[in-house]
């Protein structure tokens, strides 16, 4: 298996450090970074793309563990969610001073998606720490590759701190996005819908087919392989997004999510989301049986959404709903994209049923209107798939010279 590293290995530090405890099997790259005795950001001027679980395995943020490594952190930039993780999905989120160290924030998920020249005026780098969760239509991957093109633009270097992909390396499937489609932040990341890339590979690919590529370097990981799933990395879950509270809903969401596209529930507003999926009219036993996928068990169940502050307002907000609870019961082999096929044909099958958007908003989670063509046809879940398979072996054989792993 091919590694290529930039800084050198700092476990044996990291576990000194924990009093003798057992360190994570994967060292993530903020670790390496602020481990490495070169200290190859002491003195230099530099702005932090980061979020909630931009953080070490021991819980210090990355704010305090770059200033800590000599770094002087002068500006901050927040995805969606905000820089604390704290506002819910598709919520815009304003820019200000960030009150636990005072330091200006820019917003890349408000007024605009993009650094403007300004915001990255008299940085020498621009630092990004973001955990990612391996499907396209995760918006930081977004806000990554739009920060990438204003560094470039403004002759900024970006250095990536690599983060496990909590789906693997191996895993790729749904569609590409299709070119013609009109830009959205769900639908930027190339490849498939799972394109089984860490932030640092997708920095790599995306900046060497740009015509004037940046200055880009990325912070590997340590120890961690493509067969990798979240459960196997050792580290700690910190939530990257109000609803994504587990790993487990990490593998279903790149599935379920697709529901969304629905008049059922994707389970926000309840404790389990994206673990759960339901409405009024739907019947469990039959959604159960109907959407059964290897590698997951669907549960029948019933939930009430309720508002909270990571959902203000659920779909079926206080309404009683029948569906299936989800649990991944083979992680390793577990087709997410094929889940939320058979959910979404299945859920299509009972009375009740509606497309939200007229089915556009499916269009646009997978990047094309083919898949929802495909369903409205009545294509099987099997059709789908094989139609997608020449693009996703043509994606494996081009992404290889950017893997890092």
């Amino acid at each position: 298996m091919r590694r290529r590293a930039f800084l050198g290995t700092a476990a044996a530090a990291l576990g000194a450090r924990r009093g003798g405890a057992a360190a994570p099997r994967v060292t993530p790259g903020l670790e390496r970074l602020v481990l490495d005795s070169r200290a190859p950001l002491r003195g230099r001027r530099v702005g932090l793309l980061c979020h909630a679980a931009s953080v070490t395995a021991d819980g210090r943020h990355a704010i305090d563990a770059l200033r800590a490594a000599g770094a002087r952190v002068e500006r901050l930039f927040g995805p969606e969610h905000g820089l604390r993780g704290q506002a819910a999905a598709g919520e815009k989120v304003t820019g200000g001073t960030d009150p636990a160290t005072g330091l200006p924030v820019v917003s890349l998920y408000g007024e605009r998606n993009k650094p403007a020249p300004g915001d990255l005026r008299g940085l020498e780098a621009l630092v990004v720490d973001l955990q990612d969760a391996g499907v396209r239509f995760y918006t930081y991957a977004s806000t990554m590759l739009l920060s990438l093109e204003a560094a470039a633009e403004a002759g900024v270097e970006v250095i990536v701190l690599d983060r496990p992909n909590p789906l693997g390396g191996e895993r790729a499937e749904g569609p590409e996005r299709d070119a013609t489609m009109p830009f959205s932040m769900v639908s930027m990341a190339p490849g498939p819908l799972v394109h089984g890339l860490t932030l640092g590979e997708m920095a790599r690919f995306a900046n060497e087919r740009r015509a004037k590529p940046g200055v880009v370097s990325v912070v590997a990981m340590g120890g961690w392989s493509r067969d990798m799933t979240w459960v196997d990395t050792g580290l700690p879950w910190v939530n990257p997004s109000p609803n994504l509270r587990s790993s487990e809903a990490a593998l279903v969401y790149a599935g379920s999510c697709l529901v969304e596209a629905t008049n059922a529930s994707e389970g926000r507003g309840t404790d389990a989301p994206f673990l759960r999926v339901g409405a009024p009219w739907v019947k469990s036993d039959e959604l159960a049986r109907d959407a059964a996928t290897p590698g997951f068990a669907l549960e029948p169940t019933t939930f009430t959404p309720t508002a909270s502050a990571a959902a203000p307002q659920p779909k079926l907000k206080d309404e009683a709903c029948r569906g299936v609870r989800v649990r991944v019961t083979d992680a390793a082999t577990a087709s997410p994209f094929r889940l939320g096929l058979r959910l979404v044909v299945a859920l299509r099958r009972q009375p009740g049923f509606a497309w939200v958007r007229e089915g556009a908003w499916l269009d646009s989670l997978t990047g094309t209107k083919a898949v929802r063509a495909a369903i409205e046809r009545g294509d099987s879940v099997d059709a789908i798939l094989a139609a997608e398979a020449p693009a996703i072996e043509r994606w494996r054989a081009e992404r290889k010279a950017s893997l890092l792993y």
